[in-house]
């Protein structure tokens, strides 16, 4: 066995390679970029070396770099994680070269299945079923633009290098194929350092299944079943489950077999996935076509972990070293059912805009952090880290584990109940709707389920006010409790000598302002009312504290909240849901202004690609303005009304903070300003 690493990665991914060297007694290098000195993954491993600046192609995409850190170490092996340099034959090579033990695949696999077009072509020559499409090596964009005209749109255009939803765009119409190109290019460029693109007829309602394979130096290859990964947005996944439901075994036997064959092909060696396309017939049974193979480990291998027990992460380095597979295909066992899903950074309401910040506050559910126990935490953050818009915005993986898909799935509803995050935007609620959706509970799943439940999932609130006022009433006087003095004049508790008194709060909810009254009575109990008319909800309010955070009960309820306060916000967390609710301070003078709709700003710092306009341009509302770069991935910038643009403020190239003013257009409406009651 090695006796050290160096893990050419970071986040999570970084941490849970870490973790299963440490327990198995091998030694890590971390190697970290200048956003990332202070990250997780840095204090996880036994060393650190910096080796650039924040851009990927400053510092994780440095192979060279890589190497040197390595070998200055003494590290004999390099794990390359997923994403970055994972799938990069070149890299591989070089640590051949150097004489270091790349922890994946031989070159020629990552050359034969990793380039996408590659790996169809040699499928398709193997007899193995493949959707419509145009895989060849002329990147000519008519010749590009005719395969998709003689395909039938709508179309998939999909960088033929890397994964990870990077470079992949749906084009409906042909009058859009040159713009989805020229987007989907960038971003394979600037993610993979390669522009090629194949293009495939898009599927209305696939499901995305794959299978988990493992070879080795001796010949042996195996499968550890599939994962159905159907569920997604801007074709990245956000819930994941092994095995995928309603398998019939003898489907999942010839999937299985297929897989394998096709990581025969090419002599693989190491931990690798065969995606499908899996196309659901009238009468509900499936039809599968290769789609790609992904030559590393992927972010969901926890699930395959959980239902058959392995660490696939330890099976990487032993095959590495050259020992053979610990079991064969008639050893694997299915048990129970696991789910993943992907904690981001990021806004659902805002068609899923990367979120930058500070994790003020981060509380994950406690769980084994890497064995195969109910529920598994995979983190490559910590409280208090500053999130940035250089990489991916994934935070966490949540995996739960049952004896059943249903007991799996109230597992995983628990779970996200407990993760809180503030500071910063995250898609946790969202995740809870979608879990809990009728499509996903009851396994109706394909690549649409999102859309298809959209009026359910992107609901503004997951906790009514009365509820949510009630808690922050409740945070507010423990807080005062908190600070009395041991004198009966510092003391809050209402006490009056005659009549009841009775205290006004100030929410903001939403769009919407409320008012609660407090009533204190002379047996030292609160009565509660919230909001008037119809809506409104009074009673008795009961809190107390409790291990991490409040027992409440108010109106009838009775929960655990907890109360987390930034400024006025208070986020407010409990089973039920969770919500954010401005508690107005009532002697401060406080305005609304409505932001200008004729300023354009970027959403989230990143890097300003280009302008789609010119000052003097006439533009009508929904046209697109500008292309920005942020955590690998393009936001379009459009016109949020009719005008003549003004002044561009930026050039092409600039980095650009949130809420910079890009551009300037003639049309500005008019700013009103409220003035709250005191």
């Amino acid at each position: 066995m090695f006796q050290k690493i160096l893990i050419a990665n970071r986040g999570e991914i970084a941490c849970r390679v870490a973790a299963t060297a440490r327990r198995m007694g091998v030694k890590t290098v971390a190697v970290y970029s200048d956003a990332d000195a202070h990250a997780r993954h840095v204090a996880a491993c036994d060393e650190a070396l910096h080796i650039g600046g924040s851009a990927p192609g400053e510092s994780y995409l440095r192979a060279q770099r890589i190497i040197e850190a390595a070998q200055a170490t003494g590290a004999q092996a390099i794990h390359p994680g997923y994403g970055f340099l994972s799938e990069n034959a070149g890299f591989a090579q070089a640590c051949a070269d150097a004489g270091l033990v790349f922890i994946g695949p031989p070159p020629s696999a990552i050359r034969d299945m990793g380039f996408k077009a590659g790996s169809k072509q040699r499928m398709e020559k193997a007899g193995v079923p493949l959707v419509p499409g145009y895989h060849g090596a002329d990147q000519d964009p008519a010749l590009l633009r005719a395969e998709a005209d003689r395909i039938g749109y709508p179309v998939l255009i999909k960088a033929s290098a890397g994964g990870g939803g990077k470079g992949m765009r749906t084009v409906d119409r042909a009058q859009d194929f040159a713009a989805a190109l020229d987007a989907c290019r960038r971003e394979a460029r600037n993610s993979f350092g390669d522009d090629a693109v194949l293009i495939e007829k898009y599927l209305q309602r696939p499901r995305h299944i794959e299978i988990q394979v493992f070879g080795d130096s001796h010949g042996n290859c195996v499968h550890l079943f599939e994962r159905d990964c159907s569920v997604q947005r801007r074709y990245q996944k956000l819930l994941e489950e092994a095995p995928a439901p309603g398998m019939a075994p003898e489907l999942r036997a010839r999937m299985g077999q297929a897989a394998v064959a096709a990581a025969r092909a090419v002599n693989y060696v190491g931990a690798g996935t065969v995606e499908f396309i899996a196309e659901q017939r009238a009468d509900g049974t499936l039809d599968f076509f290769f789609m790609e193979m992904n030559t590393r480990l992927q972010v969901e291998h926890p699930v395959t972990e959980a239902i058959t027990g392995q660490d696939l992460v330890e099976w990487q380095l032993r095959v590495a070293c050259g020992e053979p597979l610990p079991l064969t295909q008639e050893q694997l066992r299915i048990n129970g059912h696991a789910i993943e899903a992907r904690i981001c950074a990021e806004n659902p309401e805002k068609d899923f805009l990367p979120a930058t910040g500070t994790l003020e506050v981060c509380g994950l559910p406690e769980g084994t952090a890497f064995e195969h126990g109910a529920v598994r935490v995979d983190s490559g953050v910590r409280q208090g880290d500053a999130i940035s818009p250089f990489y991916d915005p994934l935070l966490a993986k949540l995996i739960v584990h049952g004896a059943t898909r249903a007991q799996a799935l109230a597992r995983l509803d628990e779970a996200l109940a407990r993760t809180h995050i503030v500071g910063l935007d995250s898609n946790v609620q969202f995740l809870r709707r979608l879990a809990r959706s009728d499509s996903f509970a009851s396994a109706r799943l394909d690549t649409t389920l999102i859309a298809r439940e959209q009026a359910a999932l992107f609901q503004r609130e997951d906790l009514g006010l009365p509820l949510a006022a009630a808690a922050a009433v409740a945070q507010t006087l423990l807080r005062e409790r908190a600070s009395e003095g041991a004198d009966p004049f510092s003391r809050r508790d209402g006490f009056c000598s005659h009549g009841l008194l009775r205290r006004r709060f100030e929410f903001a909810f939403g769009d919407a302002r409320a008012t609660a009254w407090l009533t204190y009575g002379r047996d030292a109990n609160w009565h509660l009312t919230v909001g008037e008319g119809a809506a409104q909800q009074a009673g008795p309010l009961v809190f107390g504290p409790a291990a991490q955070g409040i027992d409440l009960q108010f109106a009838g309820l009775r929960t655990h909240a907890a109360v987390y306060t930034q400024g006025e916000v208070e986020h407010v967390f409990t089973p039920l849901g969770a919500t954010r609710i401005v508690a107005i301070d009532l002697l401060a003078h406080a305005g609304e202004v409505e932001a200008p709709a004729g300023r354009l700003t970027a959403p989230m710092p990143g890097k300003l690609l280009s302008f789609a306009v010119r000052a003097g341009d006439k533009v009508r509302q929904g046209q697109p303005l500008a292309v920005l770069e942020a955590m690998k991935m393009e936001h379009l910038i459009v016109a949020p009304l009719d005008g003549v643009v003004q002044e561009l403020l930026y050039a092409p190239g600039d980095q650009v903070s949130e809420g910079a003013e890009l551009l300037r257009l003639s049309a500005e409406p008019r700013i009103t300003q409220r003035i709250m009651d005191k």
